[in-house]
């Protein structure tokens, strides 16, 4: 085995970060659908720095700068809307503690895959308020906070955002994402009903008002579409494609074609961020595809996911050292995203985004 030494190691190491950040940089930058600066999405709360998905992390997004909140929504079996990453709670709570519930641990089929744990399907809202959060990313960041904060309803969110943005000239909006809605709907426990009910009743009505509904599925969006004219957004992966439609994938979806087709029900598209910027060599940014330019052009708005601070997210020229917990450049990254014209984007840390696009807004 070859032996580099040290030295001219981290010289070549710098000088490819260097060239990463310079190529980023050189990029002209596209306006905006609506020429309107581009909107932070707290996702799943200020999850850089507090536990996902709790009251505290939304609150904290918000004095951050966040323009909305996130909340992943799935169902009790009482039916109520609670905001988890997952239906399986195994990773982002103490269940797996909890003696009293052992022996609800089951092994579900989930979008044609098996999953084995705890589902909030099988607890009323009373029992999963008993449970309290963990970090789902442990090895990256900070602990300090488990078991300070119980899961949230939908209610209590929406309850926190009117408290916000009483005197507010411009509202914190709020942007739920309905997970796994077709297995929700196969086990009697549809999304739709409550989730534009309870938006009602807290005054979110019309195509201005600041909220989107976001999916990785489609028929879940059309349902929408036909009952409510709330802005909607179609989640996109890099691989694969929506769970109740098996014979589409997002790559097709991403064509001119299928941005055209998407745009008959959604307001927009949320894409994977490798979609707009892959990554190239030595996982640098490389080169933006024609997505945002498309999406425009079919009347699209554009909001990528997810920007985080820590070195093992970030592309090579805008990491902070060998660390994957380190952090980096983050606000480098997010500047060379905005030059292509996106119109929103998520992140984990939204200081640092927020910073990145008024900076990114600057003469």
């Amino acid at each position: 085995m070859i032996r580099w030494p040290l030295a001219p190691m981290a010289s070549m190491l710098a000088a490819v970060m260097l060239l990463a950040g310079c190529a980023a940089d050189d990029m002209t930058a596209e306006p905006t659908l609506d020429g309107q600066p581009p909107i932070i999405i707290a996702h799943r709360g200020a999850s850089g720095e507090r536990p996902e998905h709790t009251i505290a992390g939304y609150r904290l997004a918000i004095e951050q700068g966040a323009d909305y909140i996130e909340p992943d929504l799935v169902l009790t079996k009482d039916g109520i809307l609670v905001a988890r990453h997952e239906n399986e709670i195994s990773e982002t709570t103490d269940v797996a503690d909890r003696p009293e519930f052992k022996a609800r641990k089951a092994t579900k089929t989930i979008d044609g895959a098996q999953v084995t744990g705890w589902f909030t399907e099988d607890f009323t809202l009373a029992e999963l308020k008993t449970l309290r959060a963990r970090e789902r990313l442990p090895k990256l960041r900070s602990t300090a906070y488990d078991g300070q904060f119980d899961i949230p309803t939908f209610e209590e969110i929406l309850t926190l955002l009117a408290a916000v943005n009483k005197g507010r000239d411009k509202p914190v909006g709020v942007y739920p994402e309905t997970k796994h809605p077709s297995y929700f709907a196969s086990i009697g426990l549809p999304h739709e009903a409550p989730l534009l009910a309870i938006l009602e009743r807290f005054g979110y009505r019309g195509r201005a008002a600041p909220v989107f509904i976001q999916s990785f599925e489609v028929g879940n969006l059309m349902d929408l579409r036909a009952k409510s004219d709330l802005p909607l957004i179609q989640l996109m992966d890099a691989e694969g494609g929506p769970a109740d439609r098996p014979d589409i994938r997002y790559a097709a979806m991403a064509s001119p074609a299928g941005l055209k087709m998407i745009a008959a029900y959604a307001d927009g598209i949320g894409p994977n961020k490798m979609m707009v910027i892959p990554r190239a060599a030595l996982g640098r940014l490389g080169d933006p595809t024609n997505l945002v330019r498309d999406a425009h052009a079919a009347g699209l708005k554009v909001h990528p996911w997810t920007f985080r601070r820590e070195n093992y997210f970030l592309p090579l020229g805008e990491k902070g050292g060998v660390n994957p917990a380190g952090h980096g450049d983050l606000g480098a990254e997010i500047r060379a995203y905005l030059k292509t014209g996106i119109d929103g984007l998520f992140s984990d840390n939204s200081r640092e985004a927020a910073a990145a696009v008024k900076q990114g807004r600057e003469p």
